[in-house]
């Protein structure tokens, strides 16, 4: 959590910070609580220093047979511990209380950071590549899946419920295929692959500042004291925790892993197809660095561009968007979204998120380094979205649709496509 020194003097800008982000902590009443807590607890180191003295005074006076001014001595430690178990017990509580609020604290955002109350305030940076124009009625991507035997939808909610899926046959492989290239693309960038628990601690998620605030987002696994994450950013940013570690050059993680959301407040929303799925795969790059506010920022642009050059080379149109207030985490002090053009949704869609969360993570996490001074500093941490699937295959299908109903395959897939430049309907689909 943030030093409570640097938070009483960055009051406002915290507390602009929580509003911002929506998050209903007083930093005025934690910073309040906290002095009370100081008060409590001199009160209660000064009880027990008094009660340590009277008790080695009580000892001197057994020994030199002085046993009345023993007693009534011992009759003073009582009432001091009376008094200590009171104070220890008002302590208790405020301590909890101020550690609750602490963890409700949210990172600041960097002054670049638009204002905004939702994703609708989110600022274009730039748009890159072209839009693609039908001459025919194009079809979305559950159509196409199903006239391509990709996707089975009522087979996947019969098995697990709402928001399940089934990719089969070519629908798997591209989904496996997409994940590959993206995960090459990473190695080729000098990134280390890690295969994670997807089943973590409580403490994982504390640390990485997916709880308090997220904590409806993830499934618990009932009496284990275990959670399925959401992303391998939290077991990634979790294999150092409480490590020292040297990041003279960024250290650079890479994960592939299955996911796990339970969607709650999206009721509604994106009800058809794959958008909003509660079981997906992810590849995940996470960096962690020096504790210098430029280099952070070049990381940043660095795995931005990450998922950027795969979108290139899967050949889709895409924009880049400055994430605002409103639409930010509490861990994040900077953030990238890359949307991605959905021809049935007539809009861009979010499919990478990059994100920039300087020491947030890594206090949470006691992750630390040695400066140039060789005093121990906590360091950056950044993470980003190379890929999420069947999330992109939507974009895929689509953008790549052609008029006799086949879907063309970029080339940088195709290698893993056993080297298929189209799919093609199957004979009853093209006989009907």
């Amino acid at each position: 959590m943030l030093d409570m020194k640097w938070v009483r003097a960055h009051a406002e800008e915290v507390q602009a910070a929580a509003d911002g982000k929506k998050i209903k902590v007083n930093i005025a009443a934690l910073i309040q609580r906290d002095d009370e807590r100081k008060v409590l607890l001199q009160q209660t180191e000064e009880a027990r220093r008094q009660r340590n003295t009277l008790s080695a005074e009580i000892g001197k006076l057994m020994q030199s047979g002085e046993r009345e001014q023993a007693e009534k001595m011992r009759a003073q430690v009582k009432q001091l511990n009376e008094q200590l178990e009171q104070e220890e017990a008002k302590l208790a509580v405020i301590q909890e209380e101020v550690t609750r609020l602490q963890w409700l604290v949210p990172n600041i955002v960097s002054p670049d950071t638009p204002v905004g109350l939702s994703d609708e305030d989110n600022v274009e940076l730039r748009r890159v590549g072209e839009l693609p124009v039908f001459d025919y009625e194009a079809r979305d991507h559950v159509e196409l899946g199903e006239m391509h035997e990709l996707i089975d939808i009522p087979r996947g909610v019969k098995i697990g419920g709402t928001r399940s899926y089934v990719l089969k046959g070519a629908g798997l492989l591209l989904h496996r295929a997409v994940q590959q290239l993206a995960l090459d693309l990473l190695l080729k960038k000098g990134f280390t692959p890690l295969e994670v628990p997807l089943m973590v601690r409580e403490d994982t998620l504390v640390n990485t500042g997916f709880f308090p605030t997220g904590r409806d987002q993830v499934y618990e696994l009932q009496g284990e004291n275990k959670w399925l994450v959401g992303t391998s950013e939290v077991p990634l940013v979790s294999y150092y925790a409480d490590e020292v570690i040297d990041v003279k050059e960024p250290v650079k993680l890479a994960a592939v892993s299955t996911c796990f959301r339970s969607e709650v407040g999206s009721g509604g929303r994106d009800v058809r197809g794959l958008y909003r799925v509660h079981q997906f795969a992810k590849v995940e790059q996470v960096i962690l660095c020096a504790p210098d506010a430029a280099e952070s920022e070049r990381m940043l642009q660095e795995i931005t561009g990450h998922a950027e050059e795969l979108l290139q080379r899967l050949e889709l149109p895409y924009r880049v968007v400055a994430v605002c207030t409103g639409d930010m985490s509490q861990k994040t002090y900077k953030q990238y979204d890359i949307e991605t053009w959905m021809p049935s949704r007539e809009a861009y869609g979010e499919t990478h998120s990059s994100s920039n969360l300087h020491d947030f993570q890594a206090r949470r996490s006691n992750i630390r380094c040695r400066d140039e001074e060789g005093k121990l500093v906590y360091c950056h941490t950044l993470n980003n979205t190379a890929v999420a699937s069947p999330r992109i295959l939507i974009p895929l299908l689509e953008n790549h649709q052609q008029a006799d109903g086949s879907i063309y395959i970029p080339a940088a897939l195709r290698p893993y496509m056993g080297g298929a430049e189209r799919l093609i309907l199957p004979e009853h689909e093209q006989g009907g």
